[in-house]
């Protein structure tokens, strides 16, 4: 196990694919794994990206990725992309674009299926920024299927949240559940070549200007930023180059205004429910399903003879009995 861990410190990717491949498979061993990796966490300044699909976030990671490891940073990356109805693992549309970056050492690369998690975000994406951490990545960019409201799950994740939209988006803020906009520190507006950039903009100021100065943490008011990928490679480059720096600019004013902690809590609050989920809910799933009892119960609530709430305590009941 410690030789598992020390490979990974050392950068080897081969070991900590395989961990994360584990991991989303619920190899047990996996699990132990994790257990030595967590006290070594804690140094990488985790970012997370969300918006719409269409949004153009695949472009802009690869674009972050540029500029970050001209800043001599080295990068992780983390996209989660839809699993696949036929084998269940990520389909690995993000990680095709990213491609050329394969051969840069100091990028590590992976695609995690969402696994029809709530969120759009996988039980295993918590464990591959754990371990993407440890292998000694200054910056981690997590980079979400894009599903709207739900993806407000990121903001326990990520130190800084990129909210990523486009013009032309029907009722454009009207088209975003309130949460989404909520969780933002920054705003990227994308394609901002595209007509309407400017009224999105001045929307975005509008729902700021309206919001309540609690809504601020340490004082830290989102800058909305344009980028535009349409015409000249070099203007976009030097967009996404200020957004980096505004991330890091973030990231700064949560260290010096001491909001790491709260971040820290946070996180570490969401990853106890899901280990609690882990290793009391599983075990009675696949008990359940294991002795045919789920689908059984599954059809009485078809058939209305019984409701879930019911069920739930009828198991609920019968487990912990087991337990003490």
């Amino acid at each position: 196990m410690v030789d598992k861990v020390k490979k990974i410190q050392s950068g080897d990717v081969r070991s900590a694919s395989r961990l994360i491949r584990h991991i989303e498979d619920n190899v047990a061993e996996a699990r132990s794994t994790m257990k030595d990796i967590f006290p070594l966490t804690g140094h990488s300044h985790v970012v997370g990206l969300t918006g719409p699909p269409g949004a153009g976030k695949s472009t802009l990671v690869d674009g972050l990725i540029d500029a970050f490891r001209k800043m001599g940073r080295t990068v992780g990356v983390i996209a989660v992309d839809p699993t696949s109805p036929f084998t269940g693992g990520a389909i690995l549309g993000d990680r095709i674009r990213m491609q050329r970056h394969a051969e840069d050492p100091g990028v590590f690369v992976r695609s995690v299926a969402t696994r029809g998690a709530l969120g759009g975000l996988s039980r295993a994406v918590g464990d591959a920024i754990h371990i993407m951490d440890v292998m000694g990545k200054d910056v981690i960019l997590v980079e979400t299927v894009g599903t709207g409201q739900q993806e407000v799950d990121i903001m326990h994740y990520a130190h800084t949240v990129l909210v990523v939209l486009i013009p032309g988006m029907g009722d454009d803020i009207q088209a975003i559940k309130a949460g989404i906009l909520e969780i933002a520190s920054i705003f990227v507006i994308n394609k901002a070549e595209r007509e309407g950039s400017s009224k999105l903009r001045r929307e975005l100021v509008t729902m700021l200007n309206m919001a309540p100065e609690s809504a601020f943490p340490g004082g830290w008011r989102p800058p909305i930023l344009k980028c535009d990928n349409a015409f000249e490679p070099s203007g976009f480059s030097q967009s996404v180059s200020d957004l980096a720096l505004s991330i890091n600019e973030h990231y700064e004013h949560l260290v010096s205004k001491s909001l790491i902690g709260n971040w820290s809590a946070r996180k570490a609050a969401t990853e106890f429910n899901e280990a609690i989920r882990c290793a009391i809910l599983d075990p009675v799933l696949n008990d359940l399903m294991a002795n045919g009892e789920l689908d059984a119960m599954i059809g009485r609530l078809v058939n209305k003879e019984t409701d879930p709430y019911t069920l739930a305590e009828e198991i609920a009941t019968r487990y912990l009995k087991k337990m003490t």
